[in-house]
């Protein structure tokens, strides 16, 4: 306790520690069942060709056909919107960690809170009953934002912008789960040898899977951006489909859907581990 602090001040900020704690945790299991929705539907797709959508809008649609769909709706809405206010804490008062503090880290957060908030808001639209909402398909949105983005004063070089923004953060995102660097913000003393064992196959390969998919989508952005055409532009469900047409064929793409799903069983494990 700093010196001169009442104990009622002391305790608030240890109210306030605990329920930001409690947001990033339930925020970390929302997306967790995000991924594993989306990576089972990309799994689907490779083995079978079926028509659904490996995203966002999929995953919803999904939710609502199971039989407390429109609950489980409201409690994942509310679970990302929890995770955007532990990432607007992060930027406003710095993250957990020696780094935590810095601009960088900060802007960063700044980032993810916008990206969350979004997506909290899209789902919460859709349980809500806007249907036009979070279950729209990820690939004409992407299509709909760079034929706008097209018809800008220099719109090709906004859409060229964006693409690399994505090919970056896929590569960065990738980068980071082969090297490891998720271990730096989990309690790793206090785990256990077979929970670090869990911990470094999800997250090894569901960030390399994540970060492939950012990385395609900002790909084909590219594509978009240099032939003008806002057609070449795929969100996450046709990025994912894209895996199938490399050499290795749909057993790439099932892989890259396997590390969805591990993805999102690395979400669960940070709900338990990470340091908030």
């Amino acid at each position: 306790m700093t010196t001169g602090e009442s104990p009622t001040i002391v305790a608030s900020r240890v109210d306030r520690a605990k329920v930001v704690r409690a947001a990033a945790r339930a925020g970390f299991v929302a997306r967790g069942v995000l991924y594993l929705l989306v990576g089972a539907l990309a799994v689907r797709i490779g083995l079978t060709g079926t028509g659904e959508q490996a995203d966002r809008g999929g995953a919803l649609a999904e939710v609502v056909s199971t039989p407390f769909g429109f609950v489980l709706l409201w409690a994942l809405g509310v679970g990302l919107a929890c995770m955007a206010l532990w990432r607007l804490s992060e930027a406003l008062f710095g993250a957990a960690g020696p780094k935590g503090d810095r601009s960088g880290t900060r802007a960063l957060s700044g980032a993810r809170f916008v990206f969350y908030a979004v997506s909290s808001f899209l789902v919460l639209s859709f349980a809500a009953g806007d249907r036009g909402s979070g279950a729209g398909s990820t690939d004409r949105q992407s299509q709909d934002l760079t034929s706008r983005l097209l018809s800008l004063p220099g719109g090709p070089w906004w859409v060229g912008a964006v693409a690399v923004g994505f090919l970056g953060a896929g590569l960065w995102i990738a980068g980071r789960a082969v090297l490891r660097k998720y271990r730096e913000h989990l309690q790793w003393r206090r785990m256990s040898t077979l929970q670090r064992r869990f911990v470094d196959v999800t997250g090894t390969a569901g960030g390399v899977a994540r970060g492939l998919v950012f990385a395609a989508v900002g790909f084909f952005g590219l594509k978009a951006s240099i032939e003008s055409d806002p057609g070449e532009a795929k969100g996450v469900d046709d990025a994912i489909r894209s895996f199938a047409q490399a050499p290795a064929g749909p057993w790439l793409l099932v892989a890259v859907a396997v590390g969805l799903v591990l993805f999102g069983v690395f979400s669960f494990g940070q709900s338990k581990w990470r340091e908030v």
